[in-house]
């Protein structure tokens, strides 16, 4: 089996799964552009722990961590298997790289995860288990997270990484749409998908500091921390393959790692 691609995206709203727009019409094309995976790692924005942890439940719950949005949102299920088999395997190529990982039982699925999966993969009979972050270390670690899971790619296994391009609630404008985003969203998204498809790792993995507006796109890092998963299990080429912008100032890119 050849090695199935990385992917970061950007999970936007949890409405995303709900309302059409760009983003949410990649989302719903993309699975089908794809060998069907054995199963499914997701690394979402929504799950940190102290150390690496990874699902462990046969029959993921689902988790609705969100508040004051429409009653059909609290509806929605996504009856995914859990994969004994993969969270076992996580857990074994992350302590051969020097992590201490443990498994957690009784995690369920948290809509950085089942809004992307669902609209990829909507039959939901794909095995999923989902890989916490640790936004402490910063970009390093969760590069030398995706390296050391590289192999799943070559086992049948999708890594999917779930967060953000941008991330600024604050100056979020909600009568904006899919308009054209201010200049300091578009200069950092375009900064990024440079550096990105140059290979610039040592560039990506100090963006805090080279990368312009950095800190106004992500003023807290944990949207952003999923892509240097991505990053690091890379073996080749890396393209950004969906640019699209929600709420003025939500970049909603992903990018496809070889």
């Amino acid at each position: 089996m050849n090695d199935l691609p990385a992917f970061f995206i950007s999970h936007g709203a949890p409405t995303l799964i709900i309302t059409p727009g760009a983003a949410r019409d990649f989302l719903g094309g993309l699975g089908r552009t794809l060998a069907r995976p054995a199963a499914i790692l997701a690394v979402s924005a929504h799950w940190e722990t102290p150390a690496p942890a990874v699902t462990g439940a046969a029959q993921p719950e689902m988790i609705y961590d969100f508040n004051g949005f429409p009653r059909e949102m609290y509806e929605i299920r996504y009856p995914a298997p859990g994969s004994a088999w993969l969270a076992e395997h996580t857990g074994e190529l992350l302590s051969a790289a020097g992590f201490e990982p443990s498994t957690d039982p009784a995690r369920g699925l948290d809509h950085g995860a089942w809004v992307p999966l669902k609209l990829m993969y909507p039959g939901a009979d794909i095995p999923v288990v989902q890989l916490s972050l640790q936004t402490r270390p910063g970009p390093q670690h969760h590069f030398r997270l995706g390296a050391a899971l590289r192999p799943l790619r070559s086992e049948g296994v999708l890594l999917l990484a779930s967060g953000g391009t941008s991330h600024n609630l604050r100056e979020l404008q909600f009568d904006a749409g899919s308009g054209a985003p201010p200049p300091w969203v578009s200069e950092f998204r375009e900064w990024l998908a440079q550096r990105t498809e140059a290979g610039d790792v040592d560039e990506l993995l100090d963006y805090r500091n080279r990368a312009p507006h950095a800190a106004r796109n992500h003023p807290t890092e944990e949207h952003f921390l999923p892509f240097f998963v991505a990053l690091g299990s890379r073996s080749a080429s890396a393209k950004r393959i969906h640019s699209s912008t929600t709420f003025g100032a939500l970049a909603m890119d992903a990018y496809q790692f070889e």
